[in-house]
C-alpha cells in the first residue's frame, strides 16, 4: 500500500513555491492551497485586497487537527480558528463582493496542488465540499459541509515537497457555489492546515 503510484503525486517545481519565502518564521503556519486557488492565496496575490495579516502569510492557517470531530470552531473553519485572519471566514470578501471562483466539473477529475514553506511530517490531505443548498449567507460551519471527505491522500508520515499534487475526482450532483476546505494534517503536532476555496459547479 506504500506505493508512491498510489498517491499520484507530482513534484511540479513551479516559481510560485519561491515567492513566499519572506514568510514569518517561528512557529506559524506552512502551506496553502492554489489549486483550486484558495481564499488566502487570493488575498496574498492582491486579487482581493484589505485582507489584513493574511496577505503576508498565507502559508499560516494553522489549527488543531482532528477536522471534523476536532479541529476550529464553526464559522472559523476557513481562518482555522486564527483571529488574525477572520477575514477568510466571512461569506463575502473584505469590500463586500463575492469570493473570487473556480469553476470546476463534478464527477470529472481535478488536480489540487499545494505550495509549502516548511514540509512537516504528513498524515494525509483530505477533501471536503459544502452540500446542496448550504447556506452561503454566514461564516462556514460543520453543518453546511459534507463531512465524509471527497478525496483522502495518506502521506503515511512523508514530508512533501515544496509544490505537491494529487488527482481526485470531484462529486457530482453539486451546481453553483460551493467551498472546498482542504485540510494538511500533520503528523508530529497536534495541528493541521486549513484552506476554503470557492468553486461554481
Amino acid at each position: 500500500m506504500r506505493t508512491k503510484t498510489k498517491l499520484s503525486a507530482a513534484v511540479l517545481g513551479v516559481a510560485t513555491a519561491g515567492a513566499f519565502v519572506l514568510s514569518s518564521g517561528g512557529a506559524s503556519g506552512h502551506g496553502y492551497t492554489d489549486l483550486p486557488i484558495s481564499r488566502q492565496k487570493l488575498c496574498q496575490n492582491g486579487t482581493v485586497a484589505n485582507c489584513g495579516d493574511i496577505q503576508w502569510e498565507p502559508q499560516s492557517v494553522e489549527g488543531p487537527k482532528g477536522f471534523p470531530a476536532a479541529g476550529p470552531a464553526d464559522g472559523q473553519i476557513c481562518n482555522g480558528g486564527v483571529s488574525r485572519f477572520a477575514q477568510l471566514s466571512s461569506p463575502m470578501t473584505p469590500s463586500g463582493a463575492a469570493w473570487p471562483t473556480t469553476r470546476v466539473t463534478g464527477g470529472q477529475s481535478y488536480t489540487f496542488r499545494w505550495q509549502f514553506t516548511a514540509m512537516h511530517a504528513t498524515t494525509d490531505f483530505k477533501y471536503y465540499v459544502t452540500k446542496p443548498g448550504w447556506n452561503q449567507n454566514h461564516a462556514l460551519s460543520r453543518s453546511d459541509l459534507n463531512l465524509t471527505p471527497f478525496l483522502t491522500v495518506p502521506y503515511n508520515g512523508q514530508r512533501p515537497p515544496a509544490t505537491l499534487s494529487h488527482s481526485g475526482t470531484l462529486p457530482s450532483g453539486l451546481s453553483g457555489h460551493h467551498v472546498i476546505v482542504a485540510v494538511w494534517t500533520i503528523a508530529d503536532t497536534g495541528n493541521a492546515f486549513y484552506a476554503c476555496s470557492d468553486v461554481t459547479f
